[in-house]
């Protein structure tokens, strides 16, 4: 028998991804750890410690499941920009992210019940468009940029800002679906 699958994410986001490819995890197990980034900590190290991190605060609580967990953070260059904690904070990141580059870079965790943890990280670029401050403001308007990295969701009204995707969607969206499911078959949970 395979192992219970918990989910250990509040994100409803990566649980609708899961959905989309047929997986749902036997539970989902919201983990409460301090995300605050250490001092020139870089983005993408990050992203690894707070996702082993959810996966081992998972695993504590059910030491017999696998754990997925996932960390997502947004950077330009090397400065980190994570969930806005008002207004003026979203309009300030989406003021830097107009008409740049920037990089979204999600950390996935499986933790096995034997305590073995294996971790992707995946990377993907975006550009936004040049934004109006029309723009900036009816987004921040929208309320979309609550709980969300860098203060967008792409797969809601942000999409209509980007010019330029390289890699997986579904990373930038909060989860990468491919590496999910390569770290899930390589745990025996699904069928290669």
């Amino acid at each position: 028998m395979r192992p219970k699958l918990v989910l250990a994410s509040a994100s409803p986001r990566r649980l609708d991804l899961l959905a989309r490819i047929g997986i749902t995890p036997d539970r989902v197990l919201p983990t409460d750890i301090d995300e605050a980034p250490r001092k020139a900590e870089l983005p993408r190290l990050l992203a690894i410690r707070l996702a082993a991190a959810k996966a081992a605060a998972g695993a504590r609580a059910e030491p017999d499941a696998l754990i997925l967990a996932a960390d997502t953070v947004v950077a330009l260059g090397r400065r980190l920009l994570g969930k806005p904690s008002d207004a003026a904070e979203a309009t300030q990141f989406l003021t830097l992210l107009s008409g740049r580059r920037h990089r979204v870079m999600t950390a996935v965790c499986l933790q096995r019940p034997d305590g073995g943890q294996i971790s992707r990280l995946v990377t993907s670029v975006l550009a936004f468009q040049r934004l109006t401050q029309a723009q900036i403001e009816d987004h921040v308007a929208s309320g979309e940029w609550r709980g969300a990295a860098g203060g967008y969701q792409i797969q809601n009204r942000a999409e209509m800002f980007v010019r330029f995707l390289s890699g997986s969607h579904s990373n930038v969206v909060g989860l990468p679906l491919f590496e999910t499911a390569q770290l899930l078959r390589g745990a025996g949970w699904l069928r290669p």
